[in-house]
């Protein structure tokens, strides 16, 4: 009985590994993938206007980043580090975008109140962005994973992180921009 009952833990404990490894994993794009260019409307401290990703990788390296759900405990979190965050990346020459599949109405609150004013988040609400870079959660391909991108000007990905916890997305970005600048300060 004692051997049956190891049996059914150990099968319930790889359910559960392999759920979570489901949860995170996915076919994101990777390193040296070009990123997809958009433009969509977005608002920042409340203000909507139409977000270039072409015209934001004019002026430096872009950290785009995707979440589920704007005012759910994880993306405000999430919201909350990258605004304290906003002058580090400034201090890399990169900006910051989120983006969601939530409506514009709702991120004018969200750009306000959990992103601080600090960065803008766009409006996705047809999730052409999330699946054009594989970015879809997975079961339900309209809503964003917790995906980070840190993007070159030249439009390359330099770096790709995604967990559906929000607390390394801001170290590992800012990581990966100094990393990058330190390698292109030297050449």
């Amino acid at each position: 009985m004692k051997s049956r009952i190891s049996g059914f833990a150990a099968v319930g404990a790889l359910a559960i590994a392999a759920t979570t490894y489901s949860l995170t994993a996915g076919a994101t794009l990777k390193p040296g993938d070009a990123a997809p260019e958009f433009t969509a409307q977005a608002s920042l401290g409340g203000n909507v206007y139409d977000y270039s990703l072409a015209d934001a990788l004019k002026k430096g390296p872009v950290v785009l980043y995707f979440y589920p759900a704007a005012f759910t405990k994880g993306c405000t979190i999430e919201a909350h580090e990258f605004a304290e965050a906003v002058d580090q990346y400034k201090a890399e020459g990169a900006t910051v975008i989120g983006v969601s599949h939530d409506n514009i109405d709702t991120l004018k609150k969200f750009s306000v109140s959990e992103c601080r004013s600090k960065f803008p988040v766009a409006a996705d609400a047809d999730s052409k962005i999330i699946r054009s870079y594989d970015a879809s959660m997975p079961m339900k391909s309209t809503m964003a994973n917790r995906v980070s991108y840190v993007i070159a000007p030249d439009g390359k990905v330099i770096y790709e992180y995604t967990s559906l916890s929000p607390d390394q997305h801001v170290a590992n970005t800012l990581q990966a921009l100094r990393d990058w600048n330190a390698k292109h300060k030297a050449q």
